[in-house]
C-alpha cells in the first residue's frame, strides 16, 4: 500500500520509518527539494496549491495524510475527491484558525481562556475591555513555535502589537497564570476505536518546545480522565481519523484548552521508545483501518528537542537508555534538527540522569 503525505519534514520522515515494518511505501509532497523526508521516501517537489502537482502526487496512492496543519484546506479537499484523506479536511480547517478552534471547543463545553476576535483598532479596544490585561494578541492563522503572537501588558503594547501583527485577522486571549502546560495525544480509527496516551508535561522557551516529561509528573486519574473526555468530544464531533494532539493549560486540577494539532506532534516523540506503540505507528494504523496499538507507557520518559545545535553523538549515546533521532536537516538557529529520548523505570531515576542530556542539548544554558 502506498501512502501519500503532504509535507516532507521530520514528522513525515518518522511516519515513514514507522510504516516500513508494515510493508508500506511513502510519497511526500513538499515545496522544498531539501525536505528531510525525501531521505526516506519518494519526494515530489511542488506547491500545495498547484492542482497539477497534486494530481501527479496522488497518482497511484491509496490514501493521503499530512504532517503539518498549515496545508491548504483546498488541497486536502481536492485530493479527497478521488481518494481517502485522513484526518478529514474539516479538522484541518478548524485547527488552522485560532478563533475557530477555540469557538469549536467551547461549543463542545470544553473550557478555554477568554478570547475575542480583533480586526480593527476599535475592535482591539473592545476586546481589551472584555478580556483584560495582560493578554496575548495572536494572528488567527499561520503561527507556530511562538511566531505570530505577542504578550501585551499595557494598552500601548497592545496597540503596537496590533500593527506589528498586521492590523487584522487577530485574536486576543486572556493570559492564564497556569500551573503548567500539558498535552494529550488521542487517536481514533476508521471504525471509531479510540485510544489515549497519558498526559505529558511540556516546557517551552521562546515559544519552542524544549522538553516533554511522560507521563506528566504527579498525573492524577481525575486529570487524565478530564483530558480524555475533552478529546473524545473533539474526535467525535470532527469524525476524526488519526492522531490528534490537544494542548492545555493546567490550573490546579482544571484544564483550559489552548490549541490543537491534527497530526502527530512534537510532544509525542517520547512514544517512539517510551510507549508500547508509538504515535507514528498508531496514526498509520488508524488511517489504514487497522486495530490500534496499546498506548501504555513503558516506564518514565523525557524528550529533549535539539534546537539549532548538533550535539556530540558519542556523548549522547554514552548515556544509558538515551536514544538519538537526527532528522538530516541543515543546522540553523531556532530550527528543530533532532531530539533525544531517555527512558527510566522510575521518575527519580529519570530526574537524576536527565540533566546530562539537557547539558548536551543546550550547553549554553548550563
Amino acid at each position: 500500500m502506498r501512502v501519500g503525505i503532504l509535507g516532507g519534514g521530520q514528522l513525515g520522515r518518522m511516519l515513514a520509518l514507522a510504516g516500513y515494518p508494515l510493508g508500506l511505501t511513502f510519497r511526500f509532497l513538499d515545496p522544498s527539494p531539501e525536505a528531510c523526508a525525501g531521505q526516506v521516501g519518494e519526494l515530489r517537489v511542488g506547491a500545495y496549491g498547484d492542482e497539477e502537482a497534486l494530481k501527479g502526487f496522488a497518482e497511484g496512492l491509496d490514501l493521503v495524510t499530512y504532517e503539518f496543519e498549515n496545508v491548504p484546506v483546498g488541497a486536502a479537499r481536492f485530493l479527497a475527491q478521488n481518494l481517502p484523506v485522513f484526518p478529514p479536511p474539516e479538522a484541518l480547517e478548524v485547527a488552522q484558525d485560532r478563533l475557530r478552534e477555540k469557538a469549536f471547543m467551547r461549543g463542545l463545553g470544553v473550557p478555554t481562556p477568554a478570547f475575542r476576535e480583533v480586526d480593527t483598532p476599535s475592535g482591539l479596544e473592545e476586546a481589551l475591555a472584555q478580556v483584560g490585561l495582560p493578554a496575548l494578541l495572536k494572528t488567527r492563522r499561520g503561527g507556530y513555535d511562538g511566531k505570530g503572537q505577542a504578550l501585551v501588558r499595557t494598552q500601548e503594547e497592545a496597540e503596537a502589537a496590533f500593527w506589528a501583527l498586521g492590523g487584522e485577522g487577530l485574536i486576543l486571549e486572556a493570559f492564564v497564570p497556569f500551573t503548567r502546560e500539558v498535552s494529550l495525544l488521542a487517536v481514533r480509527g476508521r471504525t471509531g476505536e479510540v485510544a489515549f496516551y497519558p498526559l505529558v508535561e511540556n516546557h517551552h522557551r521562546e515559544g519552542i518546545l524544549r522538553l516533554s516529561l511522560a507521563p506528566a509528573p504527579g498525573l492524577t486519574p481525575t486529570l487524565q480522565a478530564r483530558a480524555e473526555a475533552y478529546a473524545r468530544k473533539a474526535l467525535e464531533a470532527l469524525g476524526y481519523v488519526g492522531v490528534l494532539a490537544l494542548e492545555f493549560f493546567q490550573v490546579g486540577e482544571e484544564l483550559l484548552f489552548n490549541e490543537m494539532a491534527p497530526r502527530v506532534h512534537n510532544s509525542g516523540h517520547w512514544t517512539l521508545e517510551g510507549a508500547e506503540t508509538s504515535q507514528f505507528a498508531n496514526h498509520l494504523r488508524a488511517i489504514l483501518g487497522l486495530p490500534l496499538g496499546s498506548t501504555a507507557p513503558r516506564g518514565y520518559s523525557a524528550m529533549v528537542n535539539l534546537i539549532g545545535l548538533k550535539p556530540s553523538f558519542a556523548k549522547v549515546l554514552a548515556v544509558e537508555g538515551a536514544h538519538l533521532h537526527w532528522y538530516g536537516k541543515a543546522v540553523r538557529p531556532g530550527r528543530k534538527v533532532g531530539h533525544i529520548t531517555l527512558r527510566r523505570e522510575s521518575p527519580e531515576a529519570l530526574a537524576k540522569d536527565l540533566p546530562r542530556l539537557l547539558a548536551l542539548a543546550e550547553p549554553s544554558r548550563v
